[in-house]
């Protein structure tokens, strides 16, 4: 029997195989991994986080040739799987007839996002449990999306098993495009900027329209929220705490800067853990900083709208 809270890969990997929830690192947040094929697994994710059912889950595979096993792949789609896996990039792909995957995965729906993770213990686990892996972030759903193990011990109260990779070197989401014949759609900005993937393929990235129906994760109008609650673009006001971008003037609130040098990477990386840190302060509201709408800047004020968003 392997220990509840495993050390190993291969510990995590029983865990999965056995049908239980690990959450483990990606280089994005961490995620609450089951068996993608096994319909209690998946739907224990849904009751362990409180996420809506309607609401799709992305599966992890180890490599494109995994992702083949469960999803179409258009020529299109397979130039920017084999441009951008490993990486943050989930890919909305009708699904391959006799697929395998629990329709709770898809939410019903006739398509499956995929992903290859760039996480050495991500890939490792993967290939060792032998499996896709259904894993959207570790967190109670709506609330901030963990970077480090500890977060994902806290938000579940220490009743989830996390393999501990260390701090996530994105710190915000994958990117989700829907492939549609021969245009692609943002669905969700994530940790790579539409205009990477415009460069990379020579392509026009759209933006999805406004209201439309919930096809990819990440599109609940509220969501990834702290338990304070956010103001943006504007600096604060009394016994406001602040979530800074760039050089920062003297000033006595509860401060977090995400990046002094206005580095959109590294205020990515920040975002969440920064976010965690002023509300295990005591914040009850945080005013932010205006943040370029430029590269990721487009999904951090993503992120950013839908935490202060009304909720729901």
């Amino acid at each position: 029997m392997s220990d509840p809270f495993p050390t190993t890969v291969e510990q995590a990997a029983m865990l999965l195989r056995a049908g239980q929830l690990c959450a483990f690192p990606t280089e994005t947040v961490y995620g609450l991994g089951a068996d993608a094929t096994n319909p209690d697994a998946v739907l224990a994710i849904y009751e362990t986080k409180g996420r809506p059912r309607f609401n799709p889950l992305i599966v992890h595979c180890a490599d494109l040739t995994m992702a083949e096993r469960f999803a179409e792949f258009s020529p299109l789609a397979r130039l920017l799987a084999e441009a951008f896996w490993p990486g943050p990039l989930s890919i909305v792909l009708p699904l391959r007839p006799g697929h395998g995957l629990t329709d709770i995965v898809t939410a019903g729906l006739d398509t499956v996002a995929l992903r290859v993770p760039d996480h050495p213990l991500a890939l490792e686990l993967l290939r060792a449990a032998d499996r896709p892996l259904a894993a959207p972030s570790a967190n109670p759903s709506g609330k901030l999306s963990p970077t480090a193990a500890e977060q994902v011990h806290k938000g579940f109260a220490g009743k989830v098993p996390v393999l501990d990779g260390g701090p996530c070197k994105a710190g915000v989401e994958s990117t989700i495009l829907a492939v549609d014949a021969d245009r692609l759609v943002q669905l969700r900005a994530g940790a790579l900027s539409r205009q990477e993937i415009e460069d990379a393929i020579g392509r026009q990235v759209e933006q999805v329209e406004a209201g439309a129906a919930i096809s990819a994760p990440g599109m609940l109008l509220s969501h990834y929220a702290p338990n304070a609650g956010i103001r943006l673009n504007t600096t604060p006001m009394p016994g406001e705490a602040y979530l800074a971008f760039g050089p920062l003037a003297p000033h006595n609130s509860l401060v977090r800067n995400l990046s002094e040098g206005e580095d959109l990477h590294e205020a990515a990386r920040n975002l969440f853990s920064m976010l965690h840190e002023l509300d295990a302060m005591g914040a009850q509201m945080i005013a932010v900083a205006p943040i370029p709408e430029t590269g990721l800047g487009e999904a951090i004020n993503d992120r950013l709208r839908r935490a202060a968003a009304p909720r729901t």
